[in-house]
């Protein structure tokens, strides 16, 4: 059950909700529990800490309401029981029909794949119930199904509209992860021989090992000669896009709708239409890959104009560090054992530009987009998934507004890397809207991490400037110190960014700029 379950006290609730949000636009179940107010004090009139000073106990449910998933359209109230159904969300101040409703959420979840929220009465936890001495009664969801007609009638008008085309490309959306089609998606790439390529938000659910695997789709700040492929085509199958207007670089995409499938979780649009529901990805990539015909045109095309990348310019012995160094770096650390994290910022870029071995992670919050997310995330995976290490791209802005999260890595004995970029404010900021404001304080941010370290535990800590320090505190890091939490910073010029992030960064202020319309 791919379902993360987190518990805060009451008092959390505002750091909590940062979190959820992001949870629910990249469709993530999560179940967080809180402890709510004495059930005694329910209806009471009473005034609570922890609150805006009224005898309200909504307060923090209509908060939590647009980031968890629901079912019913208003606050419904179950008789006597105690218990409070708001928009996905279960208020427990009474133990009868505490087994009932924790399960429901849990199943919301997982059904939706969103978060819920819990709340329970802080005096009830600790007391005796029946339902819940014995043992777990076993659960059941049924699973979804395709509507069998709407299904195969998707997959014959896809495959005529395909099969008629010259040079068809295929693009990986990131909705495949919770459609739970990322092994259809490859089967139909293997069955149809189209190219193959990841919308930025999707990097990690396809294979990059896969023999047409042509990169990243981005607009105008693509990896090379993966755009010119798919805007070229005469028709693209995308899977579980998210087309927003950072996906998009400022709405600047040169698509036509007129020539591409758009296929959903459980929708499929063809063209201008037609549109079939209630037809599961998974269920339609696995039965379109039985009907394509094999046509490697666009491959081939792409095989033809690929020139391959080339190499940073070598650094001069003391040189500053440059970025495109540091990431070189990174590329020879990536294997099956480990896994990537992506800030918010020019790290979206510059890992989007890394290789990723087979079997090797990788995640980044394109959609919801908070900053300082990715220290939150590195906890997280870290703790989940103790057969990777996990490498961190952070920059010093986002950092700072999650930096306590490295405590809690340090205590559970995590032993990820961490690469602090530090140039000295919100350099993806200043390329959209510049001001002041994208200035911050500096801070010594190895010395942050040893007084969060404070001798308990193992910590490795460096501050590099230049290739040579950079190469020598990888070595610790991957030799010596490879049980222990390496945080390395890396003090880079506050100019020194990707060239995709100032491509990006113009079209994306150009689509914010843009004047009103007349009324």
């Amino acid at each position: 059950m791919d379902t993360t379950i987190g518990s805060v006290p009451s008092a959390s609730d505002a750091a909590a909700i940062n979190a959820v949000a992001g949870a629910f636009s990249e469709n993530l179940p999560v179940v967080c529990i809180v402890g709510g107010p004495n059930s005694n004090d329910y209806g009471s009139n009473r005034i609570l800490h922890h609150t805006i000073g009224l005898p309200d106990f909504t307060q923090e449910l209509r908060c939590f309401q647009t980031v968890t998933c629901y079912q019913e359209s208003d606050c419904v109230y179950s008789g006597n029981s105690g218990v409070v159904h708001y928009q996905g969300k279960a208020v427990v101040n009474n133990l009868e029909d505490a087994h009932e409703q924790i399960d429901t959420a849990i199943s919301t979840a997982i059904r939706e794949s969103k978060p819920v929220y819990i709340s329970i009465s802080c005096n009830l936890p600790s007391i005796p119930h029946p339902t819940f001495s014995r043992h777990p009664v076993p659960f059941f969801l049924s699973p979804r199904l395709s509507n069998q007609m709407n299904l195969e009638a998707a997959v014959e008008t896809a495959a005529a509209f395909l099969n008629k085309s010259v040079k068809p490309v295929l693009v990986g959306g990131p909705k495949m992860r919770v459609a739970k089609a990322c092994k259809s998606f490859v089967e139909l790439a293997d069955a149809c021989g189209y190219p193959v390529a990841v919308m930025p938000s999707a990097k990690g659910l396809v294979p990059e090992h896969h023999p047409r695997f042509i990169g990243t789709y981005w607009g105008a700040v693509s990896t090379p000669f993966c755009a010119e492929i798919v805007e070229s085509a005469d028709a693209y199958l995308f899977a579980g896009p998210i087309f927003n207007d950072y996906s998009s670089v400022g709405y600047s995409l040169l698509l036509k709708k007129e020539k591409a499938i758009i296929v959903q979780p459980d929708r499929v649009v063809i063209g201008h239409g037609p549109a079939f529901g209630c037809v599961l990805m998974k269920d339609f990539l696995h039965a379109l890959s039985a009907r394509l015909k094999k046509n490697t045109a666009a491959y081939e095309n792409y095989r033809r104009i690929y020139v391959p990348p080339g190499e940073p310019p070598l650094s001069e012995p003391e040189e500053p560090l440059r970025v495109n160094i540091l990431f070189q770096h990174i590329q020879k650390m990536l294997s099956a054992n480990s896994a990537v994290i992506a800030e918010t910022g020019d790290s979206w870029f510059n890992c989007q530009k890394l290789k990723l071995p087979e079997g090797c992670g990788y995640e980044f919050q394109m959609q919801y987009g908070s900053i300082g997310w990715s220290v939150g995330a590195t906890l997280g995976y870290a703790q989940a998934a103790k057969d990777k290490r996990v490498i961190a791209c952070i920059g010093d802005g986002s950092f700072q507004v999650t930096a306590q999260e490295v405590s809690t890595m340090l205590r559970w004995g995590q032993k990820s890397i961490i690469f602090l970029i530090n140039n000295g404010g919100y350099t993806i900021e200043v390329e959209i809207h510049d001001g002041p404001y994208n200035v911050i304080k500096n801070w010594n941010y190895t010395g942050v991490v040893e007084a969060f370290h404070n001798g308990e535990g193992k910590c490795y800590t460096a501050k590099v400037r230049t290739e040579e320090e950079l190469k020598e505190a990888i070595e610790e890091a991957q030799g010596p110190k490879k049980d222990c939490l390496c945080f390395i910073e890396v003090i880079v010029h506050k100019d020194d960014t990707s060239k995709e992030l100032l491509e990006w960064g113009s079209r994306v202020s150009a689509a914010n700029s843009r004047p009103p319309n007349p009324q």
